[in-house]
Formats: structure tokens, sequence, C-alpha cells
């Protein structure tokens, strides 16, 4: 009798808890920053992004890179089996060591060389790597209930209204939010930063993880996401172009892209915006439908 209280007990405080969270929830939505959920930090978002990767069975193709190529989101692609495993504040070599530690591997990677300043984060990649006993991620049970509202709460568009969503995104003119004063601080710090040494370190690892996944049949393909014209004219741009050129001087190795660069508008200078980001990923599409095309022939 008393286990049978006990255990009533523990229901009742349960679902008092999850009330709570999703009263929490609904308050954020309806007011806005009046109550705001929990920060989410960069390496919280890249633990989800790569546990979601272990749990899953094996994209076609991924996407690695910084936050530069996080804004590539996974629901802008119409190719099937599509990853994003682009790490906000990271280096596409954290990923691609992951991937190269896994028994299964994507057909495709497709690897960001806008920033390669960035150690390669070895708390990650000993976690993720490794194919069946990869571990699991425990998230904070706040964070995780929090999450699990939003996505019963927010659930993801069928292909066909995600596409019509995009399209009417499309068809809107481009942003007219003025980023000078995001803009020119970027640039300084560009100019500033020299990103010869650590550049040329992640750029000798990606040349040998790019053999490895090749050997093993993978194809993986360099990509420059394009920044607005004052940061392509940067130090760090030019210095990180120059080494990246010289050490793969192999074009095949490269997805060349033709976004309408006109259209395309940064928060920042370095980051894209949802519409211009989307306008990318249309680019990329047709650049691996073009190429495929020719592979074809």
């Amino acid at each position: 009798m008393q286990h049978a209280s006990r255990f009533s007990w523990l229901i009742k405080c349960a679902g008092v808890a999850v009330a709570l969270l999703l009263a929490c929830g609904l308050a954020t939505e309806r007011f806005g920053l009046a109550l705001q959920q929990p920060a989410v930090t960069t390496r919280d978002s890249s633990l989800v992004t790569l546990d979601r990767y272990a749990r899953e069975p094996t994209p076609d193709i991924v996407l690695v890179g910084s936050s530069v190529m996080w804004r590539l989101k996974e629901e802008y692609f119409s190719l099937p089996q599509v990853r994003n495993l682009a790490l906000a504040g990271g280096t596409p070599v954290t990923s691609m060591e992951i991937l190269a530690g896994r028994r299964n591997l994507p057909k495709l990677i497709l690897i960001e060389t806008n920033v390669l300043t960035r150690a390669p984060d070895t708390t990650l990649i000993e976690k993720f790597s490794g194919g069946v006993g990869a571990e699991r991620l425990f998230l904070r049970p706040i964070r995780a209930a929090t999450a699990a509202y939003e996505t019963w709460n927010h659930a993801a568009p069928s292909p066909a209204q995600a596409r019509a969503q995009q399209d009417h995104l499309l068809s809107q003119p481009p942003s007219t939010f003025d980023n000078k004063v995001y803009l020119d601080r970027a640039v300084e710090q560009m100019n500033t930063e020299d990103p010869t040494r650590s550049t040329r370190t992640n750029v000798a690892l990606i040349r040998t993880l790019i053999e490895d996944l090749q050997r093993r049949g993978t194809r993986a393909l360099l990509v420059h996401v394009p920044f607005a014209p004052e940061i392509e004219d940067s130090r760090f741009v030019r210095t990180t172009k120059e080494i990246v050129d010289q050490a793969f001087p192999d074009r095949g190795l490269w997805l060349p892209i033709n976004p309408p660069i006109g259209e395309l508008r940064w928060d920042d200078g370095v980051h894209l915006d949802e519409r211009s980001a989307l306008l990318v990923v249309r680019a990329i599409e047709s650049a691996l439908a073009e190429r495929d095309d020719v592979q074809r022939r």
C-alpha cells in the first residue's frame, strides 16, 4: 500500500512538472521576451546535431563547416537525405573526423572552406566517432522537455508545403536591412586577423581526411559560400582562399556555385539571411545536378 502511494505521488509530481514546462513554453510563445527559454549554447546545439546523426540512418549527403555553412538549413534542400553537420563556432575537420570514424559513410560530403582557423573539437570527435557503439546524448531535462514541446507544437511542413513556403520567400524582394555597423566591424576584424598558421594546419587535416573518405567510396567536394563583397576582399578571406587553392589545385574537387550575387544579403556581412541561404542552396543543387549530368555523358 505504501509502495502504491509513493508511486502515485511520483506520477503526480511528474505531471505537475510537465504541465509547468508546457505552460512556460506557451507563455514564451505568447508573450515573447517576457519569459525566455533556457539559452541553447553552441556546444548544446552541436551535441543535438551530432546525436541526431548518430541515431538516424546514414544520409546520402552531409554538409560540414562552420556557422557559415550552418545557415544552409536541411529543409531548404529538395534533394532527399541531406544532413547539415556544420557546427556554429567550429571547423569542418570536427565533423569530418566523426564521419571518418564511423562504419557507414554518406555518398557525398560538401566541405565549406570559408573559415578554417578553429581547432577540431576532440571531445565531440571522441564522443561521436565509432559506429554501433557511439555514445548516446543525455540532454539536460529542462532543455529536453522544451525541445520536445517545440517539436510537438511546430510540426515540420510536408515537402509540398515547404516548397511553397520557399517559393513564396524567393518571390519577395531582397532584404533592405542596413547591416553597415556589423559589416564594418566584421571587415575590421577580418583585416586584422592572420589565418595563415591555423588554416594550413586544418587544410592538411582536410586533405588527409578526403583521401581516406574517397578510398572508402565517399565523394568529397569543396564549397566556398559567398560572403559580402567587402568581406571577400578582406585579408582573412584572401589569405584563406590562397592557402586552400594551393592545397587543392584539382578543380574536380571543387563544387563551383553561381547564386545571384546581387540578390544575396548578409545579416553581418558574413552570415546569409534566410532568403539568401535558400538561393545558395538552390545554386548548390543546380551545380550538383549539372556535375552529375556531365559525368553521365
